[in-house]
């Protein structure tokens, strides 16, 4: 940041009184400017023990496979952007059958929240971020065409607990 957003003066990063941290101030105004990580949400949506996944039609990572995943918008739920998501990108509706990671991706400011679903109708199509959409069974995954490694990594702890049936919520980092 290089500029108040209150009044627009260039800031100076410094550690505020009562604070631990360096943040954005203006020494014109006085206002303090927080950043905070971006919250990611998205669902893992299953047809008969597949995985949904779209192939990326934007950057970063254009051409590779994701989850469908993006930015939470303001006044709205995890859940209800994960759903947005999964519609916007993959033309799917799903029944989520709840929280199953959260992911610190801690070099670019992102906390991702992904959420089981079960798709309600074997319909999809692509969204205007997405060049195709399909389901795989876990052999089939493109692992080295995988956009993020946090999809990579919720993905291999996905077939995992298939496998045993217990879905578990994960949490981890990626630095």
């Amino acid at each position: 940041m290089r500029h108040c957003t209150a009044c627009g003066a260039p800031v100076v990063y410094r550690v505020p009184a009562g604070d631990t941290r360096p943040r954005a101030v203006c020494p014109h105004c006085g206002h303090i400017q927080y950043e905070n990580p971006r919250n990611i949400v998205g669902t893992i949506p299953v047809w008969e023990q597949q995985v949904l996944l779209c192939r990326r039609a934007i950057e970063p990572r254009y051409g590779l496979w994701t989850l469908p995943a993006g930015f939470m918008e303001l006044d709205e739920s995890t859940e209800g952007g994960a759903l947005r998501e999964t519609r916007e990108e993959a033309g799917a509706d799903v029944r989520l059958d709840g929280l199953y990671a959260v992911i610190n991706v801690l070099p670019a400011h992102q906390v991702y929240l992904f959420y089981r679903g079960q798709l309600t109708s074997p319909r999809w199509h692509p969204g205007e971020e997405s060049l195709e959409v399909r389901l795989f069974h876990e052999a089939e995954i493109p692992w080295d065409e995988l956009a993020f490694r946090s999809v990579a990594q919720t993905l291999k702890r996905y077939f995992a607990d298939l496998r045993t049936g217990h879905f578990p919520v994960h949490t981890f980092d990626i630095s």
